[in-house]
């Protein structure tokens, strides 16, 4: 049985994406990284998003990787303990200057959240879900 996974996203500068993420919050687990790669943990409980140089990633893949400026590839989400921490890590990714493709709001009257890009215009979300609110079955 499977017993940890990891994403493995394409990145075209280390140092860009160690600046963007440092601003918003995040941090590196240092004993994983190399010329190569870093290891973005986004939250204590979760396993880390290994941020690799395009061309090592495609060899590891055997492929060509997504063109991420016409399309995307993923939704990386992650949650928010509050309405008011959606709204100030939103205001985080304002200040990097990175585009934002979804402006906070609620959703189906449960789900508070937005969706931004980071550099390599990988697509990611954060939510706040009030469970007390979530629609019974």
């Amino acid at each position: 049985m499977v017993k940890q996974y990891w994403i493995n996203l394409p990145v075209k500068n280390l140092a860009v994406s160690r600046d963007f993420f440092s601003k918003i919050g995040f941090s590196f687990d240092t004993k994983f990284e190399s010329t190569d790669c870093l290891s973005l943990m986004v939250g204590p409980q979760m396993p880390p998003i290994m941020l690799f140089l395009e061309p090592t990633i495609e060899s590891f893949a055997n492929s060509k990787i997504a063109d991420t400026s016409s399309a995307f590839e993923v939704l990386i989400s992650f949650d928010a303990q509050s309405k008011e921490e959606v709204d100030q890590f939103y205001q985080k990714v304002v200040a990097t200057g990175e585009r934002i493709f979804s402006e906070p709001a609620e959703k189906d009257g449960w789900m508070y959240g937005f969706g931004f890009e980071d550099p390599d215009n990988h697509r990611w979300n954060m939510l706040y879900m009030d469970m007390e609110k979530l629609p019974k079955q």
